[in-house]
């Protein structure tokens, strides 16, 4: 072989080539080390510049004045316009959309009210808003809602802070969730806030502290998008993890703790309300399967002036498919958008067969109460229909469980349908027995207005009282929290 110097005298140009080539290496790898310097150096800087935060700060924009980029992608949150076929951030009355869930939850506060979740920065004003606030509830339905919730609970006390009547801290808690649910303000590492996942991670002999970086980029979002219910008198979050956190091993903690979130007003059947199990759900998908956290897919990375960092629109990845979707997938975005659609079509039509069973059911179980029936011949009855709710509410409930999860969607839908029909068929057998004409008449409930009629409730009264409510108590605590914040302004600016 001959020599690269030999080359050289033959062809004196491979020489200039060689040499250019060199000094264009030499530039590119300069340029290179110049920008890793020049990122690091801003990086250090962003850190020397860094206003100290306490504990257990609440205010969003304190954060914002530490990390600028962050916190402008994170107001968009108020952003309500996008809208997919199934979901997105827009307002929408799902009791309008489907009034069939009136009746599926006749004796609960969901049939008063049942908003379609907005982004984030509404969940103080959506909860102050719902009609479902003036039952009374203790103050663990603020758990998940506000930054203020952590700081209150180091200053009362974790139970204490539980068993409060929501009105009593409504003054308390005002600022929207954001930066400190998830953060730590000395580190800016990912933290968990909230004791009732550590606590619940803790019962199957799991250490929050031993999570990776990429699962903690999904536990955060699990100490609130998950299954929970309020234990015992003091009303303390729990998460029902005990025996698994399948549908039927929740449902298994639920049945060998005898609870119930209410009893069904027209079937008497004692219903467990699903909240919202995303992480549930999640966890049964092929993207967590894969290593894919929460944050990969609804907040991904983005760049701004140079800098890569986190965007903080925590949205639906359909909103922003470049970012979410193709930095993993490479096909076209309409080709992407059709497989999510896909998927979710089918889990909708399912979702309608089980709801449409149920309301059958439950009409149908009141007509043998009506006529006489006996609750040793609708125990077995009433157990169906518990089960077939439960796993209908669990697919329902979540925030994207159809694509989360397609196949175990499918599944438990299908169980459903399968566990409403056989109480259905029991149901046909008691009132084949006391001669009852078939098929019985259901009620018209084609519209929200008349579902709510049906079952009872005095809908402009419900509207009125909460007019007073928001018109009167609401102001008085958004004062006393505004006189909270300037001493705690203060506080900080010395």
């Amino acid at each position: 072989m001959k020599k690269i110097k030999d080359i050289i005298k033959e062809k004196p140009y491979v020489g200039w080539v060689l040499f250019i080539l060199t000094i264009v290496i030499v530039f590119l790898a300069g340029l290179f080390g110049s920008s890793i310097i020049e990122r690091r150096t801003e990086a250090n800087m962003i850190l020397q510049n860094i206003k100290p935060l306490s504990e257990w700060e609440p205010r969003n924009e304190v954060w914002g004045e530490n990390f600028p980029r962050q916190y402008q992608s994170y107001i968009k949150t108020l952003d309500t316009t996008f809208k997919s076929k199934h979901a997105g951030s827009q307002k929408v009355d799902m009791l309008e959309k489907y009034p069939e869930l009136v009746i599926l939850w006749a004796g609960y506060a969901f049939s008063r009210d049942y908003n379609q979740g907005r982004g984030h920065y509404y969940a103080i004003k959506d909860l102050r808003n719902t009609l479902r606030s003036d039952v009374p509830q203790p103050s663990t339905c603020y758990a998940c809602k506000s930054t203020d919730v952590p700081r209150v609970m180091n200053e009362l006390g974790v139970e204490e802070f539980y068993k409060k009547p929501f009105k009593e801290l409504g003054h308390e808690i005002a600022n929207p969730i954001g930066c400190q649910d998830c953060h730590n303000p000395k580190s800016m590492n990912l933290r968990i806030t909230r004791p009732a996942l550590i606590e619940a991670l803790a019962r199957q002999g799991k250490d929050i502290n031993d999570a990776t970086h990429q699962e903690m980029r999904s536990l955060v979002c699990a100490q609130c998008h998950v299954e929970y219910y309020f234990k015992g008198e003091n009303k303390y979050l729990t998460f029902p993890w005990d025996k698994g956190s399948s549908v039927e091993d929740i449902e298994r903690y639920y049945d060998s703790v005898s609870h119930t979130d209410f009893v069904h007003t027209l079937s008497k059947t004692p219903v467990i309300k699903a909240q919202h199990p995303d992480f549930e759900m999640f966890k049964m998908g092929v993207h967590s399967e894969r290593g894919v956290a929460c944050a990969d897919c609804h907040m991904p990375y983005k760049s701004e002036g140079g800098v890569k960092f986190t965007d903080h629109q925590i949205q639906s990845p359909l909103n922003n498919i470049e970012n979410a979707c193709q930095v993993c997938h490479r096909e076209s975005e309409a080709s992407l958008m059709k497989n999510v659609f896909d998927r979710q079509d089918k889990v909708e039509e399912l979702m309608k067969l089980a709801m449409n069973s149920l309301f059958k059911a439950h009409i149908e179980a009141k007509t043998a109460w009506d006529n006489g029936a006996s609750e040793s011949e609708m125990k077995q009855v009433l157990s169906l229909i518990r089960s077939a709710q439960w796993r209908w509410d669990f697919v329902a409930a979540g925030h994207g469980s159809s694509f989360h999860a397609p196949l175990e969607s499918a599944r438990i839908l299908g169980t459903s349908i399968q566990k409403s029909e056989e109480a259905r068929i029991k149901l046909t057998e008691i009132l084949i027995k006391r001669n009852i004409p078939l098929p019985i008449v259901y009620p018209d409930v084609s519209t929200k207005e008349k579902a709510q009629a049906y079952i009872g409730l005095d809908m402009k009264k419900l509207n009125e009282d909460k007019k007073t409510f928001l018109e009167s108590v609401v102001p008085v605590w958004d004062k006393k929290s505004e006189e909270r914040h300037d001493k705690m302004k203060e506080s900080y600016t010395n």
